[in-house]
């Protein structure tokens, strides 16, 4: 079984906002596969178990707000039984200019507190990460800008980085991470 994690804020505040893209894609993949996924509550996590190419797969968004998403992800691999192999978090990038995502297998958090917070808990730094770019305005204190919604303008272009990110997706059910990272990385525009 694969866990897919998408890193968000939860209640209406926060929806549609930067930070929140991780619960976003997911919600726009599931759709985007026709899936009407039924959400379940455990460990302060809503998640829902489909069946992609054959494969059992967890989605989960953990609603214990941003800063504390690695108690609730290392809950769901122990209780779960799921190894850091099988894990794919999916979080907003400030330093990623908006449309554009990177693939990593391992590496520092980069200042998020969410991916900070998972490193703590499940104790390494080597898990696999989707990060979607979210820009970065230096003229706003940051914790408003992440926690700003997209203008129009903006939406669209995370709209359209999302249709790309479906392959990615699908594709990470299929191959290996490297020949993954290899496929879809590319540079800041």
């Amino acid at each position: 079984m694969k866990l897919i994690v998408g890193l968000g804020n939860p209640g209406r505040n926060y929806e549609g906002t930067r930070h929140n893209v991780g619960f976003s894609f997911i919600d726009f993949y599931l759709e985007s596969k026709k899936i009407t996924p039924s959400w379940k509550n455990k460990f302060q996590g809503l998640y829902c178990e489909v069946r992609i190419h054959g494969e059992k797969i967890m989605f989960l968004k953990p609603q214990s707000f941003m800063n504390l998403s690695g108690t609730v992800v290392s809950q769901f691999m122990h209780f779960f039984k799921i190894d850091v192999e099988d894990l794919l978090v999916i979080s907003d990038d400030l330093d990623l200019n908006l449309g554009n995502f990177k693939l990593r297998d391992k590496g520092s958090c980069g200042g998020h507190n969410g991916l900070r917070n998972i490193e703590q808990c499940i104790h390494t730094q080597q898990y696999k990460r989707l990060k979607i770019g979210i820009s970065n305005d230096k003229t706003k204190d940051t914790k408003d800008y992440v926690l700003n919604q997209f203008s129009k303008e903006d939406y669209t272009k995370l709209q359209n980085v999302f249709k790309l990110l479906i392959s990615v997706v699908d594709d990470f059910f299929e191959i290996d991470f490297l020949s993954l990272m290899n496929r879809y990385n590319r540079k800041n525009r």
